[in-house]
């Protein structure tokens, strides 16, 4: 018999302290509570690692060794688990070649209709072509009205200049008696002129007959012979309605002579060579070294750092010395700014000197070299250590001189032209992949096939349009197939996974998802919930970790850890109905949802100026679906800009405001002059984006060093009498440089030990016992504590013990004010989550010294943050907006848009229907707006206030 609960005993993973629950099979489950207390750990750290290492453990340990194994979690029993599928919002691929249509393998299906059910047509003149046997032949033409007259004509000259004397005399030899001639049906027995200069057509003409079926056999034989003569190819001519008809052995344009060749999925591949754009190797862009990278400040001189290659340790080989040697041949001042140097000077620089030779001085020790020899050019330099290089650091640093272009040859289809000339019905492959996938359902349910096509094409269709339906249904009916995956948010792309999870059909599985209402507005949060309610119907355990309130009122069963984040939470505070929790005097979230707490709106907003010095302007955007947009960014407030899911908001801020503005502060003179899209940035001083991307690439790094706090640290154990007796300096302090670090564990504080076919086993080092240090630097104390005792503290902790160390509490203060108080300061940065280590980055902001002129970007900071962490991040960003500066926020929470001093509602829908303003003001305002999804969900939430 199945057991009926999932049971959980002794779970103590990271902060989980010793929690035993019993969870219900074949629910839908929400596990909820702060940021930071221990849902993630429970959900994917326990339930998922256990689900999975025992699966991989039923494997061979042939085939394990292809399998990433995980780690045995820290509890004492699991009981009623199923397999797990963990579905993280994690961006699916990177590749440039991964689009929407190869991860959900669409494209793939897509490939296979246009192979199997396609008709190609000529890439020159758009001609269809078709290839058939004989027999084909023969039934197309006796399939035609009875008693319909046909001429059967064999094509032997297309469009070639010349009398042809011998085509002729080899027709009369083979005893044709009639003949076409550039339309003309003549007697072979006239004596033939042909003007010499001139292109003509020749058709041997090879019979005329009526159409019935008792003339089966002789046109069977007649076709072929035209075939045989025609080189593979006949031409059916109907006297009566004129029409022509062209027919092919061969897949064959015969007016332009192209032949294409026989369609295939490969033909279709732009991975693969028969079918990629062989100009970009089926990528759609070329990059190419932009020299306004090279030399992004012109008011600067080859000295102070003009060209910015020459300011990098790897590319600046003997920069100093080509400054030098320009100077001299060319006779001018190295101080001179850039953007006045003589215009052979820069081409020399950037393009290379060609023939010209320059005298070059090399200095080596007491040894001077000088020899004559041209300057390659940065451009072709650059261009050429991207291409031979085997460094992958040396090739990245090139990459941040590059950008891309679409391709000239295919404009971005990625494709040969043959595969593009491949219709099904009037369209080609790149044409339906570029249509949003709610007007592709559409197109696709209009396709018309013949008979024996529609054999093939209805199963392959059918596929697709479920795949296409399960996208539609997770609220994603706005993207296209030939968008590229690394450009998809976290939450898209764990929405795309669950659609493709949903059409696998699975059942008896344990599906883990985390926050997937990420990026969703609330108009298209009952798909997903219908979406979570379907995969647990097909007989599945759905535990979704969510702070979103709709889903937690559609759930079976809800889990609330904390009371609090980091040591402050690991337990549970409720497990059952979503009555119960509303009731629960412990539970935050209880709390929010029941109305006992709220985020209030503010009682007085911040005022909007329209003068010109209180505002930066957005004139004709048309990045993506942006409709030629002009849009005006008030400064001095916080902006939320809302709207549904793909309407254009990215597009918007961070494709337009932040791109422009960073090309603004980077040659603010060059911008002027250009065309531009923003106005009014004279007021500001810089823009920075405060995204969700991890703050550290190593486990090494950590909120301390990322915010500062531990350089005042170091400094201050490097002051001590021991450490100055010593003559220890603050490096000693890190555990990244030998000197002061455990060398056996090289600072890492474990040693791993390679398992082959067992999970990697990283055990304490001895030497050190895993406090990273050796025993000369752990002997330096300040007030009993030494560095291996510092970064064990919490930032709590910490800010209390360094409460008389202005420089470190200050830094420590704004940790805590942006609610990370329970983070330990020595903890890894990859294990924070988005929202975590977006925190990090508003708290090391903080702690700057505000000019009141920067304009803060955010992209959803509220991912993964409950109600009461939302809390904390408005005051947050109150106080850089109290300080004059300007934030702008992309949002779906209607907690936050509620408390905004201005709106920008984009839509009304998403892709092609969206990237138009259909409101702005504050969210009174935007309430009122009957247009505006946004608005008809903030009302509900302004009133209720």
């Amino acid at each position: 018999m199945e057991p009926q609960y999932l049971r959980i005993r002794g779970a103590r993973m990271h902060n989980l302290k010793n929690i035993s629950v019993d969870l219900p099979r074949n629910k839908l489950i929400v596990f909820t509570g702060l940021s930071g207390s221990g849902k993630s750990t429970l959900a994917f750290d326990t339930l998922y690692a256990e689900g999975q290492r025992r699966y991989v453990e039923s494997l061979s340990t042939y085939a394990r060794q292809f399998l990433g194994q995980m780690d045995k979690p820290d509890v004492d029993l699991l009981e009623g688990l199923s397999p797990a599928v963990s579905i993280e919002q994690k961006t699916t691929s990177r590749n440039p070649r991964s689009t929407v249509g190869t991860v959900t393998e669409i494209y793939d299906h897509l490939r296979l209709l246009f192979a199997r059910a396609g008709l190609p047509h000529c890439p020159q003149c758009g001609q269809p072509i078709r290839s058939q046997s004989i027999h084909d032949m023969l039934d197309s033409l006796l399939s035609r009205q009875e008693g319909e007259k046909v001429m059967l004509l064999a094509p032997l000259v297309i469009q070639k200049k010349g009398q042809h004397e011998q085509v002729f005399q080899r027709l009369r030899k083979e005893g044709f008696v009639r003949v076409r001639v550039d339309g003309e049906i003549r007697a072979l027995s006239e004596e033939m002129v042909l003007d010499k200069n001139k292109h003509h057509y020749i058709e041997a003409v090879v019979d005329r007959l009526v159409l019935k079926d008792s003339i089966r056999r002789r046109l069977d034989e007649s076709i072929s012979t035209a075939v045989a003569l025609g080189g593979g190819t006949m031409l059916a001519v109907f006297p009566d309605s004129g029409e022509e008809l062209l027919f092919s052995e061969s897949a064959a344009c015969h007016q332009c002579g192209i032949s294409v060749p026989e369609l295939s999925t490969q033909l279709f591949s732009f991975n693969n060579p028969q079918g990629a754009c062989p100009v970009c190797s089926g990528l759609g862009v070329n990059q190419f070294i932009d020299e306004r990278l090279i030399v992004p400040d012109e008011s600067l001189s080859l000295i102070d750092g003009a060209i910015v290659p020459w300011t990098r340790r790897r590319l600046s080989t003997q920069a100093d010395q080509w400054i030098e040697t320009f100077a001299r041949h060319y006779r001018f001042d190295p101080t001179t700014p850039f953007a006045d140097l003589p215009a052979k000077v820069k081409k020399g620089l950037l393009h290379g000197t060609g023939r010209d030779k320059l005298e070059f001085i090399h200095t080596r020790g007491k040894r001077t070299l000088v020899t004559q020899l041209p300057f390659e050019g940065l451009v072709p330099r650059l261009n050429r250590l991207f291409r031979e290089t085997s460094s992958s650091r040396l090739r990245e640093e090139v990459e941040g001189f590059m950008n891309e272009q679409g391709c000239p040859a295919c404009q971005g289809a990625r494709l040969k032209p043959e595969a593009l000339a491949v219709r099904v019905g009037r369209w080609s492959i790149i044409d339906l992949c570029r249509m949003a996938i709610e007007q592709l359902i559409k197109e696709l349910a209009t396709l018309e096939f013949e008979p024996r096509q529609a054999i093939i094409a209805t199963p392959i269709l059918k596929e697709i349009r479920e795949r296409l339906f399960f996208l539609q249904g997770v609220g994603l009916g706005y993207l296209s197939l030939d968008r590229k995956a690394g450009t998809l948010s976290g939450g898209e792309a764990q929405r795309i996974r669950l659609a493709s999870q949903i059409g696998s059909g699975l059942a008896g599985v344990l599906y883990i998802l985390d926050e997937p209402s990420i990026g969703l507005h609330q108009r298209d949060n009952n798909k997903l919930i219908k979406t979570l309610i379907n995969l647990r119907d097909l007989g599945n355990t759905v535990i979704v970790v969510e702070h979103d309130s709709d889903t937690i009122a559609s759930a079976d069963h809800i889990l609330d850890i904390g009371p609090g984040a980091g040591v402050h939470g690991g337990e549970i505070l409720y497990s059952g109905p979503v009555a119960g929790l509303l009731d629960c005097e412990a539970s935050q979230t209880g709390g929010y949802l029941s109305g006992r707490l709220r985020i209030e709106v503010p009682e007085k907003r911040r005022p909007i100026r329209s003068d010109e010095a209180h505002g930066i302007e957005v004139r004709g955007a048309r990045i993506n679906n942006l409709q030629d947009l002009t849009v005006r960014f008030p400064l001095g407030v916080m902006t939320c800009v809302t709207g549904v899911s793909g309407s254009g908001k990215s597009s918007l801020v961070i494709e337009t405001l932040f791109a422009e503005a960073q090309r603004y502060f980077t040659d603010k003179k060059g911008y002027r002059k250009g065309p531009h899209l923003l106005h009014g940035l004279e007021w500001l001083d810089k823009v920075i984006d405060i995204d969700q991307s991890p703050i550290g690439r190593t486990p090494r790094s950590n909120p301390a060093t990322y915010t500062g706090v531990m350089t005042p640290i170091r400094e201050l154990l490097a002051r001590l009498p021991e450490s100055r007796a010593r003559g220890y300096q603050p490096g000693r302090f890190s555990f990244n440089i030998k000197g002061g670090r455990c060398e056996t564990c090289e600072g890492d504080g474990v040693i791993r030990i390679a398992m082959h076919f067992l999970p990697d086993i990283y055990v304490t080092c001895e030497r050190c016992q895993g406090k990273r240090y050796n025993q000369e630097t752990l002997d330096i104390r300040y007030k009993g504590k030494n560095i291996a005792d510092i970064l064990q503290m919490t930032v709590e902790e910490a800010l209390d013990f360094f409460q008389n160390v202005p420089p470190i509490a200050g830094r420590l203060q704004t940790i805590v004010d942006v609610g990370l108080g329970y983070l330990s300061l020595g903890q890894s940065s990859v294990t924070l989550s988005g929202g975590e280590a977006q925190r990090v980055k508003l708290a090391k902001e903080l702690s700057r010294r505000s000019t009141g002129k920067t304009l803060y970007i955010l992209d959803e900071p509220t991912t993964g943050l409950h109600p009461a962490d939302i809390q904390h991040l408005l005051r947050v960003l109150g106080r850089l907006v109290d300080g004059g500066n300007t934030v702008v926020v992309i949002e779906h929470n209607l907690d936050v848009i509620k408390t905004a001093d201005y709106v920008i509602d984009i839509g009304p829908e998403g892709g092609s229907g969206g990237g138009r303003v259909i409101a702005a003001g504050t969210p009174e305002e935007i309430a009122r707006i009957p247009g505006s999804y946004t608005g008809m969900f903030l009302k509900q939430f302004l009133g209720s206030d």
